[in-house]
């Protein structure tokens, strides 16, 4: 396969799950844009000081009465300040420490455009009598809700969302984002499984720039195309005007940058020319780069837990502009599939059965299914009366399915009930992820006892097996491994394709019984041919030979005019069993049983006649010659 990974294949899920190190469901081979996950929520991480570097919060409580013991006061409103303490000099002349807030923040409320990112959620309490839940989530902002009912996902306690809620708010009047996960129930009011509240105001004030996250690359467009108001160079300058630091000064080219008493330079930080297509100019990939030494809070850390809720919250003031376009993390949507699998011929398939005559003989047919699917099993006609392990079918298999490229996996989805689920009440449907493999099996057909088991060829789509050209290059060797299943004759190393990426293959290959280390079973002759929905509606073709029996048209197999059922011509088939191989000895036979029923008649005959001779002979002269006695 291509080392190069396909942009559409690298999602931002891709990004999620390699930053999780869940590898079955990553597409990435490179780390160099990976996201920052934390354990805990962003106001507990020790580096950001709880977000409350600008001002702390203060509960206040309502006056008069002595709190209750063990109980936690209820809080009637919040004091955001700073109280610093510095000793006083001895020497007079010695200056006062520099004040606190110097650059404050605009004092009338801010209108804010909040984007909530709701990824998924784990370890949630059971609501339903399965052991199970029903969530969905809900968002508020002061007095605007969030969230549909509907929208909920079913029958699990790790439910993906892949959600993105927009909101707008006045901050600091409106300042408290509510999450909640409810369990969605048939009869209103909903079960509400836990909440949780994130401070606006304290991640817009941090000076850790928590209001939207640092990306590791600089893109124009794509998938990590960049969000925030404000490009790279012009956050840097916002960010040194924060903390009282003098401008940053870029160079002529933007490969060079001035920035407090450092001089920073963009071959420190970048060895190679980027990669990516969208790498934007030099001058923001050298702001990005020094922004990240500052130990900002990174690019939208997915994994703020916030009450087993995984999330992140952007916050963009109107006074700066608008956003950039929000992140695409929808959940995963499958794209469907046709796989049109022709069977031409078999050769060297191990006989079944034994005729009445002795000879080794089977009736072909093969069945063929994706795994996941075996309810829509297909199945040829049969080739009866196969001497030598050979069939002709031409026989095609029409499988549509849904494929999801960055996993590479099948969705298949089951309406319960499930074989293995306990509780048949659920109404909701299960979806199964499976490797796109296809399964074909050989059999012998048999009119009064079960069918027999020939063989089986087992293909992978992602990890396709390259054919051989010829039935003759159709065979294992013995230094066969797991690893290597079928090095064709001649060949060191068996190549491997993807049907996603090539559409369309044909050849030989091995069918097996157990493994493909197995001694050979038989070989078939396929041809493959993967389409996407759109192509597959405007090439249409029919199962087995039906229409329309088009692209490729399917003629009739030529097969062997001893390829017949018995049942239907027991004359034919003792034509062509008994005499096309022993012709020679029925001849022979047929010749001995008319000498000996000639020998028969005559020795039955002559002693009656020569009795009739001897005692009348003239009567006999007589009547033959016509006279009267």
């Amino acid at each position: 396969e291509e080392e190069d990974e396909d942009e559409d294949e690298v999602d931002w899920w891709s990004k999620f799950y390699a930053a999780m190190g869940d590898k079955a469901q990553s597409r990435r081979r490179n780390n160099t844009d990976r996201l920052k996950i934390y354990s805990c929520e962003l106001e507990a991480v020790p580096e950001f000081e709880g977000l409350q570097d600008f001002c702390q919060t203060f509960p206040l409580h309502q006056p008069g009465g002595p709190p209750v013991a063990g109980e936690d006061p209820v809080p009637v409103g919040e004091f955001k300040g700073r109280f610093c303490i510095y000793p006083l000099p001895e020497d007079p002349g010695v200056p006062p420490p520099p004040r606190r807030f110097q650059q404050l923040p605009p004092s009338q409320p801010q209108k804010c455009l909040v984007r909530v990112y709701v990824i998924r959620a784990f370890d949630l309490p059971p609501r339903d009598r399965n052991g199970l839940c029903d969530p969905y989530v809900r968002v508020s902002l002061g007095a605007k809700t969030l969230g549909q009912r509907d929208q909920y996902v079913p029958n699990t306690l790790e439910p993906v969302f892949g959600r993105l809620f927009e909101v707008t708010g006045t901050i600091p009047l409106e300042k408290d984002l509510r999450v909640s996960l409810l369990d969605y129930d048939l009869l209103p009011p909903d079960q509400e499984i836990g909440t949780t509240t994130i401070d606006l105001e304290n991640r817009l004030l941090s000076r850790f720039r928590a209001h939207c996250g640092l990306p590791a690359r600089y893109r124009t467009a794509g998938p990590g195309c960049w969000r925030d108001q404000l490009p790279p160079s012009r956050a840097l300058e916002h960010f040194a005007r924060g903390r009282g630091l003098p401008a940053p000064e870029f160079s002529a080219e933007g490969t060079a940058v001035t920035f407090g008493d450092n001089t920073f330079l963009l071959s420190h930080f970048e060895g190679s020319p980027p990669t990516d297509r969208h790498p934007g100019p030099p001058r923001e990939r050298l702001a990005l780069h020094v922004l990240h030494a500052c130990h900002l809070v990174p690019a939208c850390p997915p994994g703020a837990v916030q009450g087993k809720v995984q999330m992140w919250v952007d916050i963009f003031p109107a006074s700066l502009g608008p956003p950039g376009p929000p992140v695409d993390i929808t959940p995963r949507q499958p794209q469907r599939y046709e796989l049109r699998c022709v069977v031409w011929n078999t050769r060297d398939v191990d006989p079944g059965d034994t005729n009445l005559l002795g000879q080794q003989m089977s009736d072909i047919y093969v069945t063929g299914w994706l795994d996941g699917l075996e309810e829509k099993r297909q199945r040829t006609d049969v080739h009866y009366r196969s001497l030598r392990g050979d069939g002709a079918f031409n026989w095609r298999f029409v499988f549509s399915f849904e494929y999801l490229a960055a996993e590479q996996l099948c969705g298949t989805s089951m309406t319960p009930p499930l074989p293995w689920q306990e509780h048949s009440w659920s109404l909701d449907e299960t979806v199964l992820k499976v490797p796109p493999k296809l399964i074909l099996q050989v059999w012998d057909n048999d009119k009064f006892s079960a069918d027999d088991f020939l063989g089986v060829l087992e293909l992978e789509l992602t990890k396709l097996p390259q054919p051989a050209r010829r039935p003759q290059a159709c065979t294992p060797t013995p230094q066969g491994t797991p690893r290597s299943p079928w090095p064709w004759r001649g060949a060191q190393v068996p190549p491997r394709l993807s049907l996603f990426r090539q559409r369309r293959v044909r050849g030989w290959w091995p069918c097996t019984v157990l493994h493909p280390i197995a001694p050979l079973q038989g070989k078939l002759e396929l041809s493959l041919e993967l389409l996407t929905a759109k192509e597959a509606e405007e090439r249409p073709a029919g199962k087995g030979r039906g229409d329309p029996n088009m692209y490729p048209t399917l003629p009739a197999p030529v097969r062997p005019e001893w390829s017949f059922l018995w049942l239907q011509a027991p004359l034919r088939v003792l034509r062509h069993g008994l005499w096309r191989h022993h012709r020679c000895h029925l001849s022979l036979g047929l010749a001995l049983l008319l000498l000996l029923a000639l020998l028969f008649t005559f020795v039955y005959a002559a002693p009656g006649y020569l009795a009739m001779k001897l005692v009348n002979p003239l009567e006999g002269l007589r009547r033959a010659r016509g006279e009267r006695p």
